[in-house]
């Protein structure tokens, strides 16, 4: 690890390492929500799992460090990542008095490899993940806890979902990350009445539809199409509202 030069008001106090660690959640379809962990190849916890991260240098940032060791460990390159909290838990690491600042990223699925200190890349069902290492599923759970309120005020779906989806993988989604099983009418009636999300038109003739209950497509077409409407998201939060589901 890099060491810092004595400067004039350079203090002789014991001083402790810093690192990241990075949660990130990937969703598709198929799938469903799943977390982005590492196999570590070095010592300590040598061959358990992992979040992403690792000791910062001292010539970058937090968030550069975050970014870095995301890349080097997984090869997945985000420009955005959100500092969420700090762990401090005096004896969380077995190699000296280590804080980490965690960052939380939504990302579609994609292809990931191990690199650097990870010998392995991999997504995970948050339903099967396995035992990590340091105190890593107290981050990961911070993550999840943040994730799940935070979706009751901002539009999740714009970094886990496609442009356009229908409204099964919309509710699908908001089952994953909170837990729960919604009634398919009330839920299709609430992001309707919201106004929220908005049905992509095309040219094909659409029969009326009764407000009350989901769509029915006709015998052999495709499911119904829709897009979030962020600027009425972005309306109902300026106005202080949650969105009860």
């Amino acid at each position: 690890m890099e060491t810092m030069e004595q400067g004039p008001y350079t203090y002789k106090y014991p001083r402790p390492s810093v690192t990241t660690d990075c949660v990130v959640f990937g969703y598709d379809g198929d799938q469903g929500l799943r977390i982005l962990l590492i196999e570590r190849g070095i010592e300590p916890f040598k061959g358990k799992w992992a979040l992403p991260g690792g000791f910062i240098k001292m010539n970058e940032t937090l968030e550069d460090c975050a970014r870095r060791e995301l890349q080097e460990e997984t090869g997945l390159k985000l420009e955005y990542l959100e500092q969420f909290h700090a762990f401090s838990t005096v004896d969380r690491d077995p190699r000296g008095r280590v804080v980490t600042v965690a960052f939380l990223a939504l990302v579609k699925t994609q292809e990931v490899v191990g690199g650097d200190d990870a010998a392995r890349a991999q997504w995970f069902s948050l339903s099967n993940m396995p035992p990590l290492a340091f105190d890593h599923e107290e981050i990961y759970k911070k993550a999840l806890e943040i994730l799940r309120e935070r979706i009751y005020f901002e539009p999740v779906g714009f970094d886990l979902l496609p442009n356009e989806f229908t409204m099964p993988e919309l509710q699908h989604l908001y089952e994953e990350i909170l837990g729960i099983q919604f009634d398919r009418r009330n839920f299709y009636k609430k992001m309707t009445s919201l106004d929220v999300v908005q049905e992509v038109h095309t040219d094909a003739k659409t029969d009326s539809v009764s407000e009350k209950e989901p769509k029915k497509n006709p015998v052999g077409r495709s499911p119904f199409k829709y897009i979030f409407n962020k600027k009425r998201y972005e309306e109902l939060k300026k106005d202080g509202g949650k969105f009860e589901f």
